[in-house]
C-alpha cells in the first residue's frame, strides 16, 4: 500500500469523478529532498509523461487507454515535476516539453498518438487518470507562470517542481488553483435548468458554473452564479463532490440547489444565448434527437446531470466540444 490509499474514500452521490481518481502517493514528504530527486531521476527504472498544451502520449493496449511513459534519460528537455511514487517504488515525473512525448519502445506503442487530458482522462486507469491530471495542471501552471509576480525576475522551479523561487528576493511562488462552482439546479417539478453560453453553438448546454469570488464561500457562490446567469433565486444548496479540471487551474465543486417556485428565467445575452427547464424525459428525446449534446464523461457537469437523471445518458451530437466545464 501507498502512504495514503485515496481508492478508500467514499465516491459520494455522484460515485467515481474521472478526473478525481488516483493511486500514486504523491510523496509530499519527499519535494524537499534534492538528493532523493536526484537518485530517482537518473534510476532508469523512473517513469516520466510528457505534457504540452494538457495533451500526452497515449496507445489502446487490449482496448484500455494508457499513458505512455518514457525513462528519464529519454525525456525532452523542460520543467520537470515529481508526481508521486507508486506502492512498487516505482517514482513517475511529469515533463512540460516541446513535444508530447515519444515512445520508449516503438514496437509495443505503434499507435501512440497525443491525446487531451479532457478527451482520455475517464478512459484511463485510475493510476493514468490521476498522473496525468497532476502533470497537466503543474505544466500549465509552470508554462504561465514564470516570473515573480512582484519584481518580474524569471523564477527557478524546485527540485520537485511544486512551487518557485525568485532569486532576487527569495520569494516562494506556489501553483495557482481557482475554485469554481457548479451546481444542479432543480426546480419545484424536480427540473433540471441547462444554460447555453452565448458563444457557445446551438446545441451545447451545461449546468450553470461560475467561479467563487474573493471573500466568498461556495454556498454563496452557488446562489450569486445562478441569479447572476439566469435571475432565478435559489436555496438548499448542498455540496455533492469536486474533481480537478486543470484546463488551466479550476477545481470544481459540484452542488444541488432548488429553486424557488414561481420564477421567470431572464439572461444576459451578453453572456448567456439560452437557458430552460428539462424534465427528464424532454431532455432524453433532445439528446436523441440530436437536439442537444451533453458535457463529455470527463467532466463533473456529465456526473451531476447523470445523478439528477438517474442512469447514463447518451452523448448526443459528437461536435459537443465544452470548454472549461
Amino acid at each position: 500500500m501507498t502512504a495514503y490509499d485515496t481508492g478508500e474514500l467514499d465516491d459520494g452521490p455522484l460515485g467515481r469523478l474521472a478526473l478525481s481518481r488516483s493511486t500514486v502517493d504523491r510523496a509530499t514528504q519527499r519535494r524537499g529532498d534534492a538528493a532523493w530527486i536526484d537518485a530517482v531521476w537518473a534510476d532508469p527504472d523512473t517513469r516520466v509523461v510528457v505534457v504540452r498544451d494538457s495533451q500526452a502520449l497515449i496507445a489502446t493496449r487490449d482496448g484500455q487507454l494508457e499513458l505512455i511513459f518514457v525513462p528519464p534519460q529519454l525525456a525532452p528537455e523542460g520543467t520537470r515535476f515529481l508526481l508521486g511514487v507508486d506502492e512498487d517504488g516505482v517514482a513517475y515525473f511529469g515533463v512540460s516539453g516541446e513535444e508530447a512525448g515519444e515512445p520508449g519502445n516503438r514496437s509495443e506503442s505503434a499507435e501512440a498518438k497525443p491525446m487531451a487530458l479532457r478527451q482520455a482522462g475517464a478512459l484511463l486507469s485510475d493510476r493514468d487518470a490521476g498522473l496525468l491530471t497532476h502533470a497537466v495542471a503543474l505544466a500549465n501552471w509552470h508554462d504561465t507562470h514564470t516570473h515573480c509576480p512582484q519584481c518580474g525576475t524569471p523564477t527557478v522551479p524546485a527540485p520537485a517542481g511544486h512551487l518557485t523561487t525568485c532569486p532576487a528576493d527569495g520569494t516562494e511562488h506556489f501553483p495557482r488553483l481557482d475554485p469554481a462552482v457548479i451546481m444542479l439546479v432543480l426546480d419545484p417539478e424536480d427540473r433540471l435548468l441547462l444554460a447555453r453560453n452565448a458563444l457557445w453553438p446551438a446545441g451545447r448546454m451545461s449546468v450553470v458554473a461560475g467561479f467563487v469570488e474573493p471573500g466568498e464561500s461556495a454556498e454563496h457562490a452557488v446562489i450569486r452564479e445562478v441569479y447572476e446567469e439566469t435571475a432565478i433565486e435559489v436555496g438548499q444548496v448542498r455540496y455533492l463532490g469536486s474533481q480537478p479540471w486543470p484546463m488551466p487551474r479550476s477545481l470544481m465543486l459540484g452542488f444541488q440547489s432548488v429553486a424557488k417556485g414561481g420564477q421567470r428565467i431572464t439572461v444576459d445575452a451578453d453572456e448567456i444565448g439560452e437557458a430552460r427547464w428539462f424534465s427528464r424525459a424532454e431532455l432524453l428525446a433532445a439528446i436523441e434527437s440530436g437536439e442537444l449534446g451533453v458535457a463529455p464523461t470527463s467532466s463533473i457537469a456529465r456526473r451531476l446531470i447523470e445523478f439528477w437523471y438517474g442512469a447514463e445518458l447518451p452523448d448526443g451530437p459528437a461536435s459537443w466540444l465544452p470548454r472549461g466545464r
